[in-house]
């Protein structure tokens, strides 16, 4: 069975910047409104026979969405970014002639290779999937879309590996 849970209407979404770095037209620093659509499939099971509770799996989301509102997201792993000796207060990383200094507190460090929708897909997908299982071995697959607006979005599917 499959459950959906609709990112606009349930309200899940998060407001963040981010560069593709090289990139011609997103290598700047930018921003979107992002909204996350998720999709659970599995079996029925529990008390209620539930596939997942909707409020445990929107609390997970929204708790990873808190984490990147209003933050520059830095993917840690990407190949492009010269990272410096940083102190405790802030980021210094050079991207060929480009050079930023951040305050870390305005960062969500992600250990991604970059921030597209794409990878910002897989990351979700990834980490819902992991507590959701936790919770319920019946999960077979999470998908997240996350939507950089209303009509563009990049989906990920994780499947329970066998």
């Amino acid at each position: 069975m499959k459950v959906v849970i609709n990112g606009i209407h349930a309200n899940l979404r998060f407001s963040s910047a981010h560069m593709i770095p090289l990139h011609e037209s997103c290598g700047g620093i930018h921003g979107h409104s992002y909204i996350v659509d998720v999709t659970v499939e599995g079996e029925r099971s529990g008390e209620f026979g539930f596939v997942v509770d909707f409020k445990k799996a929107k609390g997970i989301v929204r708790n990873i969405c808190s984490k990147l509102d209003h933050k520059v997201l830095i993917p840690c792993k990407s190949s492009v970014m010269d990272f410096k000796n940083n102190d405790e207060n802030s980021l210094e990383f050079k991207i060929e002639n480009k050079e930023y200094k951040l305050p870390l507190e305005d960062c969500c460090l992600l250990p991604l290779k970059s921030t597209s929708a794409e990878d910002l897909a897989e990351y979700f997908a990834e980490e819902i999937f992991k507590y959701l299982k936790e919770t319920n071995n019946k999960i077979s697959s999470v998908q997240i879309c996350v939507n950089e607006g209303i009509g563009q979005g990049a989906y990920f599917h994780k499947t329970a590996e066998k």
